[in-house]
This record gives C-alpha cells, sequence and structure tokens, in this order.
C-alpha cells in the first residue's frame, strides 16, 4: 500500500484521531475497486504475534461474489484453540452505534428532543454551573463536556487492578465530573468522549423508565435476530463460543507477559462501551441500519450528518483548526479515489474493533483483532492493510 493511502487510512479509521478529512463527496459516482482477497488472506496471516493474537475479519458485498470471511490466530494462547471468525468479543466504542441508534428511534416515537437539554432529562446530574447541553450535541460529541475519567484511571495497571469493580454510570458520571470545567461551549467544536454516551444512555432509562441493556434487547439484538449481540452489565465473562483478550505487560526489567485481560467488569463504560458482539451480528445490523431498518428516515439521516464546527484541538488558534468528521453514532471518512466510508471504532484491553460500510450499505467491513496494547488502537499495524483491502485499495 502507498504511504499517503497508509496515511489517509490510519487517519479516518482511528477511533482517537480526529483526521479533519471531512471532504465532500465526489461529483461524480464513485467506483469502489474489487475487494483485494488476496491481500485480506495476507495481512492477517503470521499470527499470533506480540501485538496480536488473532484477527476475525468479515467483508460483505452487494455482490456476493466479493463477500469474503477469515480468521487467524488463535482463540485461546494457552490451548492454542485456532481463533474462530464469529467468535464472540468486547465491541467497546463500537456499543456507542446502538446506543445512538436507540435514542433516534426514541427521538422518532416523540419520547426524545434533539434540541432539548440533557439537565431536563436528567436533573442535578450534571455540576450546578454547566450551560445547558442538548441531547444533540451529545451525540454529535458538541457537547463540551470534559473527559469522563478519574485519576490513574488511564492507565493499564490500575484498570486492571480494578477490573472487577462496579460502576453505577450516576456515580462515574458524578466522579469523573467533579472539579472540572467546560472545554468549550456547547455546539462550537467536537470532542470525542464517552461521557457524552453514557449520559444519552441515561436519557434513554429515563424515558423509557427501564434498562439500557432491556432497549437494546428490545428494540434492536432480538428485532435483527442478533442472537451473539449483548450488553453483559456485571457479568465479568463473554458467554458462549469467545475470543479470549491479552495484554503484553513489559516490567521495568524488561521482563515481558500476557495478562488475560477476557473477564472484565465494564459498567463503568455503561452504554458507550460494554457490548459484546460477532463479526457476524456487528455486519447484519450495519446493513439494517444504513438501509432504514433500524431508524427511519428523515431521523436517520442524523447519523449521516457532520456538524460544521472545528475539532477542539485545546487552542484558541483558528489557524491550525480541523474540521469535524463525526456524526451522530459514526465518523466519516474520505479514501483515496473518493471513496466516503462511514464506520466507528471501538477498543478494550485485548480488543480492537472497527466497522465500516459505504453509505449504500453495497460493501461492509467488520474486523476485530485481538490487540495486545489497548492504549495504542490508532497505531496498530494490521488496520490499514485489512481497510485497504476490504475496500479494493
Amino acid at each position: 500500500m502507498k504511504k499517503t493511502t497508509r496515511a489517509v487510512l490510519t487517519a479516518a479509521f482511528a477511533a482517537t484521531v480526529l483526521s479533519g478529512l471531512a471532504a465532500p463527496a465526489a461529483a461524480e459516482p464513485v467506483v469502489l475497486p474489487p475487494v483485494n482477497k488476496t491481500g485480506l488472506a495476507a495481512a492477517i496471516a503470521g499470527l499470533p504475534a506480540d501485538g496480536t493474537t488473532a484477527a476475525l475479519v468479515r467483508v460483505t458485498d452487494v455482490d456476493p461474489a466479493q463477500d469474503w470471511a477469515g480468521a487467524s490466530g488463535v482463540r485461546d494462547r494457552r490451548s492454542g484453540a485456532p481463533a474462530e471468525v464469529d467468535a464472540r468479543v468486547r465491541i467497546g466504542s463500537v456499543s456507542k452505534v446502538f446506543n445512538t441508534a436507540i435514542v433516534l428511534q426514541l427521538v422518532d416515537e416523540g419520547l426524545v428532543d434533539l434540541d432539548e437539554s440533557v439537565q431536563h432529562y436528567l436533573p442535578r446530574l450534571l455540576p450546578a454551573d454547566y450551560p445547558p447541553i442538548t441531547v444533540g450535541q451529545l451525540l454529535n460529541f458538541t457537547s463540551g463536556l470534559p473527559s469522563m475519567s478519574i485519576p490513574g484511571s488511564d492507565e493499564f495497571a490500575w484498570q486492571y487492578e480494578h477490573r472487577f469493580d462496579h460502576w453505577t454510570p450516576e456515580r462515574y458520571v458524578r466522579e469523573s465530573l467533579r472539579g472540572k470545567k467546560m472545554l468549550f461551549a456547547p455546539g462550537t467544536k467536537q470532542q470525542y468522549v464517552n461521557i457524552n454516551t453514557v449520559l444519552s444512555g441515561l436519557v434513554i432509562e429515563r424515558v423509557t423508565g427501564s434498562t439500557w441493556e432491556k432497549q437494546l434487547r428490545e428494540r434492536i439484538t432480538k428485532p435483527l435476530g442478533l442472537k451473539d449481540t449483548y450488553a453483559p452489565g456485571n457479568a465479568t465473562g463473554i458467554k458462549g463460543e469467545h475470543q479470549r483478550g491479552y495484554q503484553l505487560v513489559v516490567a521495568a526489567d524488561g521482563t515481558r507477559r500476557f495478562v488475560d485481560v477476557t473477564r472484565w467488569n465494564v459498567s463503568d463504560r455503561f452504554a458507550s462501551g460494554d457490548m459484546i458482539s460477532t463479526t457476524a451480528d456487528l455486519t447484519r445490523f450495519t446493513k439494517a441500519l444504513f438501509a432504514g431498518e433500524v431508524v427511519p428516515d428523515p431521523v436517520l439521516e442524523n447519523m449521516f450528518t457532520v456538524p460544521e464546527v472545528p475539532v477542539y484541538d485545546g487552542n484558541d488558534d483558528p489557524a491550525d483548526d480541523e474540521a469535524a468528521t463525526r456524526s451522530m453514532g459514526l465518523q466519516r471518512n474520505v479514501l483515496p479515489g473518493g471513496i466516503e466510508v462511514w464506520g466507528k471504532t471501538g477498543a478494550r484491553p485485548g480488543y480492537l474493533n472497527g466497522i465500516g460500510a459505504l453509505r449504500d450499505g453495497s460493501r461492509i467491513l467488520v474486523y476485530s483483532l485481538g490487540a495486545t496494547d489497548a492504549k495504542s488502537e490508532d497505531q496498530h499495524p494490521l488496520m490499514m492493510p485489512i481497510i485497504g483491502a476490504a475496500m479494493g485499495l
């Protein structure tokens, strides 16, 4: 793959990098090249390795002859059992797409107003001196809220020590916002932080009078037949056949060891990142979502509309501003040749995932990598070769 292509793809699909590639769609119809099946097989060959225990990849095209699915590496380092393309995995922030779809369903039903403030739905949860923040601003990450973290929680050692802790979303919001100021005035910039989705998940619970997990089940997974997709709540394990996750830990003396991170209580992430799924279920969900079968038009267009604001960069110099690329629940990416892909990535310790599709759903990519460095998801060496081959680049 050419260096320029690799650079664009890296920016386009990295969950933690806002690339500013919010270029308008090409004036002429874009012809998508055939899936590079040889490239896909080569991209995931040679596993397991230090950085990756396994790769699960599924590409679906409007032309079934272009479909491809494959897996490489091991499902379990101890037994050496081979990876399976449809083993269950932790999907991290891909959960945000499901959450956004539920909120927009409620908008369509008249139960949620995108222009109403989160303080209206969740009174006394946010600090009293925070300005009104709309539900729509939560969904497209223009709320201005600071990051959702507590001291030490960004370090893997802290996370592992507290991996079985239970958090209510309300408690985590309060503790993570204590003493913090707004980053910017709501609606003026875009900053990707989990707290937006945690709050919109709580809005779902408030207006429906039931749990987020039940709404996910009744509104999406059950109607679509997603039998391998669920939100575990406080359960620390993964039901059924699943991919085990590992984190590579390097001690001060250089000693290296793999830590099994499969069992984990992800209640601190709530609606922003606690779900479990498979490549087949994520493909089915993405296809249905893009076809308007999950969220009806015209409400669905919110998921394909990027606000015309800059990305928050911590300074007031407009000269180095980058344009926002995130919509409500998705991210717009323009690849070489004018190929416009909408997608989302998500990571948890031991798992790195992504979904991406053309707006018409004619080609869908879903992947899950057994990444052994959870903090460097945007640097994983297999991401770009997989994405490029799937899109024929």
